[in-house]
């Protein structure tokens, strides 16, 4: 007798929101963790990415294999298999090992595989497994769905980490939380696979697999595009916002939201929203895909909406003729295991390939170019099926529209960068979109006029850069090196963030600019060094940039730099900026994670140590935690002055700092400054801190025209390695213009 499934279809669909809700809390979760050893770098959220993708494609293997058993077995041995991984728990991070030469870009997901990898493995093949112990009841019906169902879980933890689980709960409550709800899996589990008991033991997938139609390798191919484009183009949209159009920090969550809930859309039973959307898909991507090569650094909230409309339109039209390429139930596993194949081939590209390969981020252009090849395409205006249309004169047409095109694309070049024509830039654009909406008709013609509208809407300055060797790419990020000729200025930008200027007129080479102006906190803090400290004052600098604080050395003192990155060094030692050089040849400059190599240091190393990592928007959250600070006063001499770099458009760090300065026994005086001269120097924001309040008094008395002010800005709490949020800073009215 077979047990009808009716009343088990709710218990199948909680078991795969549980699960799937569990994956995506333990990202973020596992990426928090890193932070006091990886830094906040966005190529570290890839990294994370295509671990997790990795593993979810071992799961999703595992379960296909796992499938071809009798169902008994399988129950038995994922049961099993479910319980070694708990043995593993609660989450963590292991002790590994450093390892000399193993590049970041390989070193992290190491890491970050190592530590979750059994729990995520297991974890992960409970979609597609219940899907297929669902389907194993002939009345149960279509287990499509709930693969639905799994997505809308994965949604729901990923935005339950940021909004509950990282204001609400310490890392390791949040570590424990995880673990109950692991235990509740695993009790969840055992109910389905109790609820099918009185089945027959069913033969192996295999047999089933055989007696299905077979797949051919053109069926196949196209799954994997279906599946790694939406996957790259998820994250090459967070590595596009974050370094040239939005850099606000947890931007990384809602690509990845909307990636998710295309899923949700596309293997819904009701297929009319996912159709609506595949409609206006082509569309979508002429307008806001012509911005994909844009490299400007001047993005708003507009063009950010519009980079995440993109995506979602993207991969809910992809995925949904991904699932109208779908097997019968049988092939269930393979299809899956295909698409996370896909998922897994795409991430590998952003987030391994591309920043090898590229100097910026033309991962994202180029996966908008292979959207618009693989999207279905229903044209909107049909004027090539008219009777009175030869062939002949729609190829005609077609030539003269695709010159027309061309045409709009030369005038957009000439208006895009200017603010004062965006009206007529913006004409330009809508033009440019008929254009490619008259030529829908051929899918080839669609995407030339789409990479006609990238290069004129701004992408041509990104090419000339890319020739022009101006920018290098990292694994930290995306550096571009421009000069100034009208002004005399060579900047270093990292994204839409500014890291410094210098002077090429040769008498100017040696003047601090931007953040380091003469009535800046840190310029006044290191003037008055020898008064406060002594002539032959040993100090710190942590964040190297162009080098610019190099020129407030004064003779017989001891400078060291920490940088995280080698590629910065490298801009000083070829000469591209010559701070260092000119100023303070004789410094040491110490290769990587500041917070480690300053542990490292023997204690009271320094007398003064400046923070300089928090000019970028995406800040490193582990340089401003309780133990942080307590490496900085370590390193410090008891009455050693401290002066931390908090200009930020959109977090308000004051109060953190506030915080951890009362926490730690520190007297704090804060200075906002605000030069006359905006060409040359930037408003910023610098805090001094001592143990010692004569220090900071005599500080103050000695800058009585560009005063100091007594920091009273104050969290409920600091922050810590086990707890900390941004969200209470967030300065959420800089969001809504270009900040």
């Amino acid at each position: 007798m077979i047990r009808k499934a009716g009343p088990a279809r709710g218990l199948f669909v909680t078991t795969i929101l549980v699960g799937s809700f569990l994956l995506f809390l333990v990202q973020p979760m596992v990426a928090r963790m890193a932070l006091p050893r990886l830094g906040g770098a966005p190529n570290v959220w890839n990294s994370a990415m295509l671990v997790y993708q990795a593993l979810l494609l071992a799961g999703y293997a595992y379960a296909h294999l796992l499938g071809r058993l009798p169902l008994r077995r399988q129950a038995t041995i994922h049961i099993a298999l479910l319980l070694l991984a708990a043995l593993t728990l609660p989450v963590g991070l292991i002790g590994m090992p450093p390892m000399a030469g193993l590049p970041e870009v390989l070193r992290v997901p190491l890491l970050l595989g190592l530590s979750i990898g059994p729990a995520f493995f297991v974890v992960s093949a409970q979609a597609p497994l219940m899907q297929r112990w669902f389907a194993a009841d002939p009345q149960s019906g279509q287990p499509w769905a709930l693969y639905a169902a799994s997505n809308l879980g994965s949604f729901a933890g990923l935005l339950a980490y940021p909004l509950l689980a990282e204001p609400l709960l310490s890392l390791r409550a949040q570590s424990m939380g995880w673990s109950a709800g692991f235990a509740l899996l695993v009790v969840l589990v055992a109910a389905t696979a109790f609820s099918r008991r009185n089945l027959p033991n069913l033969p192996a997938a295999a047999v089933e697999e055989g007696a299905a139609a077979p797949i051919g390798w053109r069926t196949i191919t196209l799954w994997l595009l279906l599946s790694a484009v939406p996957s790259g183009l998820m994250l090459s949209t967070t590595t596009h916002l974050t370094t040239d159009i939005f850099a606000m920090p947890l931007i990384w969550v809602i690509p990845l939201g909307l990636y998710l809930l295309s899923f949700v859309l596309a293997f819904a039973d009701r297929r009319g929203p996912v159709m609506a959307v595949s409609r206006i898909a082509p569309v979508v991507v002429l307008f806001a895909g012509s911005y994909a090569m844009t490299s400007s650094g001047s993005g708003t909230l507009w063009m950010a909406g519009g980079a995440c409309l993109l995506l979602f339109c993207v991969a809910s039209a992809l995925h949904g003729r991904l699932y109208e390429l779908r097997p019968g139930a049988a092939q269930l596993t393979r299809f899956y295991l295909t698409m996370s194949a896909g998922g897994a081939l795409g991430g590998l590209f952003t987030a391994l390939i591309a920043p090898l390969v590229f100097d910026w981020a033309w991962e994202h252009p180029l996966l908008v170019l292979a959207a618009a090849a693989l999207m279905p395409l229903e044209p909107l205006l049909r004027w090539r099926d008219n009777d009175g249309i030869e062939l002949g004169m729609a190829r005609i047409m077609l030539v003269l529209l695709l010159c027309f095109a061309a045409f709009l694309t030369w005038q957009l070049n000439d208006y895009a960068m200017r603010p004062e024509s965006a009206i007529f830039a913006l004409l330009l654009t809508i033009f440019l979109v008929g254009s490619g909406v008259m030529v829908m008709a051929w899918r080839g013609a669609l995407v030339a006029v789409l990479a006609m509208a990238m290069v004129g809407q701004g992408g041509i300055l990104t090419i000339r850069a890319t020739l022009a060797g101006e920018r290098t790419r990292s694994y930290f990020g995306i550096y571009t090196i421009r000069d100034n000729h009208e002004g005399r200025l060579r900047t270093l930008a990292h994204g839409t963030t500014l890291h410094g200027e210098q002077s090429l007129d040769p008498a100017h080479s040696r003047d601090a600019l931007t953040y380091y102006g003469p009535t800046s906190g840190v310029a006044l803090a290191l003037s008055a060094v020898p008064a406060l400290e002594g002539a032959m004052a040993r100090v710190g600098v942590v964040g190297l940039g162009t080098g610019s604080l190099a020129c407030q050395a004064q003779a017989g003192q001891d400078w060291t730099f920490f940088e995280i990155d080698p590629v910065v060094l490298h801009f000083s030692t070829s000469g591209r900026f010559t701070f260092l050089r000119q100023c303070t040849p004789d410094a040491r400059v110490i290769i990587g994670d500041a917070r480690l190599e300053l542990a490292a240091l023997p204690a009271a190393a320094f007398d003064v140590l400046v923070i300089d990592a928090f000019s970028s928007d995406a800040i490193p959250m582990h340089l401003l935690t309780r133990e942080a600070m307590q490496v900085y006063l370590r390193a410090l001499a008891p009455h050693g002055l401290l002066v931390l770099h908090i200009s930020n458009r959109y977090i308000d760090l004051a109060p953190v700092i506030g915080a951890t300065a009362q926490d730690s026994g520190l007297a704090a005086l804060s200075r906002l400054d605000f030069p006359e001269d905006d060409t040359r120097y930037t408003p910023s924001r610098w805090i001094a801190l001592s143990r010692d309040a004569d220090v900071l008094r005599t500080l103050a008395r000695r800058a009585p025209d560009t005063p100091w002010k007594t920091l009273e800005e104050r969290a409920p709490g600091p922050w810590t390695d086990d707890h900390a949020s941004i969200f209470p800073y967030v300065r959420w009215s800089r969001l809504a213009g270009n900040p």
